[in-house]
C-alpha cells in the first residue's frame, strides 16, 4: 500500500493539454516515469508506437483485457485506451514516481485498485479556450469536436472526485503545480 504513494493519475477533458503539461513536467524532472498507454485509435502526425502510445488493434487490445494485462482500460469516443501492468507496477515497487495520463473513467478505476494513488484533474481556463484548442489540432471532424465538448462538460463535473485540480492557463505553471503535488505526497509516510 505504501508503494501506491508513487502513483499519480492525471486526467482532464480532451484538449486541456494533459500531454503537453506532462511532457514539460518530465523535461524538468526526468526522475519521473510516465506510463505509455495502449490504444486502438489511429496514429496522429509523427506519433510512433512505443513512444506516444502502444498502438494495438482491437483484437490485440481485447486479448490484453482477457489476459488481465491491464491495470485499467476504457472506451473513449469509439477507441480503447488502457495502461499495461508492466508500465506501472515495477516502477512503483522501485520507488519511482509514476505518472499516468488517462481518461476520467480510467482514473476512477485506478483509484479503486490503488487507493493510495493521487488523482489530479487538469481544467481548461474556460470552455471557449477548450473549443479553440480542439479546433486548432485540425484532426477532428466537426461532429467529433462537438462530441468532445459535450463529454468535457460531463468530465469537468466529475473533477470534484479528484484529489487535486489544476487549471492549465500556462503549461509551465500547470507543470509546476503538479510537481508540487508530487513532492508533497512523497514527503508523507
Amino acid at each position: 500500500m505504501n508503494e501506491e504513494k508513487y502513483l499519480f493519475v492525471v486526467s482532464g477533458p480532451s484538449g486541456t493539454g494533459k500531454d503537453t503539461v506532462v511532457h514539460t513536467l518530465l523535461e524538468q524532472h526526468p526522475e519521473l516515469h510516465k506510463t505509455i498507454s495502449a490504444t486502438t485509435r489511429a496514429r496522429r502526425g509523427e506519433e510512433q508506437d512505443g513512444r506516444e502510445y502502444h498502438f494495438l488493434t482491437v483484437p490485440q487490445f481485447e486479448e490484453c483485457i482477457a489476459q488481465d494485462g491491464l491495470v485499467e482500460h476504457a472506451n473513449y469516443c469509439g477507441n480503447y485506451y488502457g495502461t499495461l501492468k508492466s508500465e506501472v507496477e515495477p516502477f512503483m515497487q522501485s520507488g519511482t514516481p509514476v505518472i499516468m495520463v488517462i481518461e476520467v473513467q480510467g482514473a476512477g478505476n485506478i483509484k479503486r485498485i490503488y487507493p493510495g494513488a493521487t488523482t489530479v484533474f487538469i481544467l481548461p481556463p474556460n470552455m471557449e479556450e477548450l473549443e479553440r484548442r480542439l479546433r486548432s489540432r485540425g484532426t477532428d471532424t466537426e461532429e467529433a469536436i462537438q462530441n468532445r465538448l459535450r463529454r468535457a462538460e460531463t468530465e469537468i463535473a466529475l473533477s470534484a472526485d479528484y484529489d487535486e485540480c489544476v487549471i492549465n492557463d500556462s503549461v509551465e505553471r500547470c507543470a509546476d503545480a503538479i510537481y508540487a503535488i508530487i513532492e508533497e505526497k512523497l514527503k508523507q509516510q
